[in-house]
C-alpha cells in the first residue's frame, strides 16, 4: 500500500483544523496505510498508533510564521525520500509540492483586525503578506483543492482564479459520542465544574481572543447594552486566549460586567462548557467553516452566527431568524439575543433537530471522502 504524507501545522483534536487533521490521520492509520505526519505537535495517542510516524518540525518561539518554512522544507525532504508513490495531501500554503492541498482557512479572504498594540499588528501584517505568497503558490500548483466549505471554494476561485474542476467541497464531521444531547445532571455538573450559576440561563462564546475575527468586541458591546437596558438575566461565559484576553477582562470590570462575564480562558474541554450553556454566539466577521457552531448544534445548543460563515450552508431554514448579515452588527446582534430570550426553549427544540443531521455524518466520513479524492487524483 502506498505511504501517506501529511503535513499540517497540528495533529491534536483541539480547534479546527487540528481536529480535522488529527481525524483524517487516524482514520489513515486504523485502515491499516503507512502514514507520515510532518508537524509541528502531534497528540500522543495518534503517535503511538501503528503504522504512524510522526517527523517533528520545531515552531520557533511558538510562532506560526517561523515554524512555516521549517514545516515546508520537512515536509518536502519527507516526500522526496518516499519517493513518487507516496500520496501528498497539505493544509493550504504549507509546502511547495505539486499534489492536492486542504484549505481550511483563506488568507485572501479576511485581513486582520489587530487591536493589541504595535508589536502585535506588525507581527499580523508581516504574516500575512508571507501567508498570502506561500497560499497562492500551493494553489496554482495543487492537483485538486479540497475546502471545508462552499464558502472557502467561491473564495479560492475568486482570489487565486482556481477552476472550478479542481475544487471540491469536504464538510467537517462530527464526534457523536463527545457531542452528543446534554442531559440534565451533564449540565448541572458541568456548570458546578465551571463555577457558573446553576439557574441562569448562559450563552457561550468559544473562540480566540488575539483579533476582532472572531467578533467578540461586537459582542463584548450587545452585552453591555442589555445589561444596562434590563430585562437581560443571562450571563455570558467567554472561552479563549489572546493577546487581548486581559484587556477584555479589566473592560468588564471597567462596564461592571464583572458579574455578567465569566471568562474561562482556555479550554481543552469544549463538551463540558457547551453542556453547561443554553446558546453559543459567533458574530463572526470572517469564518471559513466554524466548527465551533456545528459542535454546538451537535449538542442541541442554538446559534447565533454570522450568514458568511462556512457553517451556516449545514444550518436548516428554521434556524435563520438567529442568523446574523454579513457584516455582523452590535444591533442586529442584540436583536437576535433578544429573539432566543423570549423563545429559548422553541429554539432549542429547533437545535435539537438539526443536531442529530450533523451527528449524522461522522469524522470517519469526512476522511472517506478525502481519501477518495485523493486516490483518484
Amino acid at each position: 500500500m502506498r505511504p501517506w504524507v501529511l503535513a499540517a501545522g497540528d495533529f491534536t483534536p483541539l480547534g479546527g483544523m487540528d481536529r480535522a487533521n488529527h481525524a483524517l490521520a487516524c482514520r489513515l492509520a486504523a485502515s491499516g496505510r503507512d502514514v507520515h505526519l510532518v508537524a509541528h505537535r502531534v497528540a500522543a495517542p495518534l503517535t503511538a498508533m501503528r503504522g504512524v510516524t510522526v517527523h517533528d518540525v520545531p515552531r520557533p518561539l511558538g510562532s506560526h510564521l517561523l515554524g512555516a518554512p521549517l514545516l515546508s522544507r520537512a515536509a518536502s525532504s519527507i516526500a522526496s525520500r518516499l519517493g513518487p508513490g507516496a500520496r501528498l495531501l497539505a493544509n493550504g500554503g504549507n509546502t511547495r509540492w505539486i499534489a492536492p492541498t486542504w484549505v481550511h482557512y483563506v488568507h485572501a479572504a479576511y485581513v486582520p483586525q489587530v487591536a493589541a498594540g504595535v508589536r502585535a499588528r506588525t507581527a499580523a501584517a508581516i504574516g500575512r503578506r508571507l501567508f498570502l505568497a506561500r497560499e497562492r503558490d500551493a494553489l496554482s500548483r495543487a492537483s485538486a483543492v479540497i475546502c471545508n466549505s462552499a464558502r472557502t471554494a467561491a473564495d479560492v476561485r475568486r482570489h487565486y482564479g482556481i477552476a472550478a474542476d479542481r475544487v471540491r467541497v469536504v464538510y467537517y464531521g462530527s464526534d457523536p459520542d463527545a457531542f452528543g444531547p446534554i442531559t440534565g445532571d451533564e449540565r448541572a455538573a458541568a456548570r458546578a465544574a465551571l463555577g457558573l450559576d446553576p439557574v441562569r440561563p448562559t450563552a457561550v462564546f468559544v473562540g480566540a481572543l488575539g483579533d476582532r475575527r472572531k467578533g467578540f468586541d461586537l459582542l463584548f458591546e450587545a452585552w453591555r447594552r442589555l445589561c444596562a437596558a434590563g430585562g437581560w438575566d443571562v450571563d455570558l461565559a467567554v472561552a479563549g486566549r489572546g493577546a487581548e484576553a486581559d484587556a477584555w477582562q479589566r473592560r468588564a470590570h471597567a462596564a461592571r460586567l464583572s458579574d455578567r462575564l465569566h471568562f474561562l480562558h482556555f479550554r481543552d474541554d469544549v463538551p463540558r462548557v457547551l453542556a453547561a450553556s443554553d446558546l453559543l454566539v459567533h458574530p463572526a466577521r470572517y469564518e471559513a467553516y466554524g466548527l465551533g457552531v456545528h459542535e454546538a448544534l451537535t449538542r442541541g445548543l442554538p446559534v447565533i452566527v454570522t450568514a458568511s460563515s462556512g457553517v451556516t450552508e449545514r444550518i436548516p431554514a428554521a434556524l435563520a431568524p438567529l442568523v446574523l448579515p454579513d457584516p455582523p452588527s452590535v444591533d442586529a446582534l442584540v436583536e437576535r439575543l433578544r429573539a432566543w430570550q423570549h423563545a429559548s426553549a422553541e429554539w432549542r427544540a429547533v437545535a435539537g433537530t438539526a443536531g442529530a443531521a450533523l451527528r449524522a455524518r461522522t469524522w470517519d466520513d469526512m476522511a472517506d471522502d478525502i481519501v477518495r479524492i485523493i486516490e483518484a487524483a
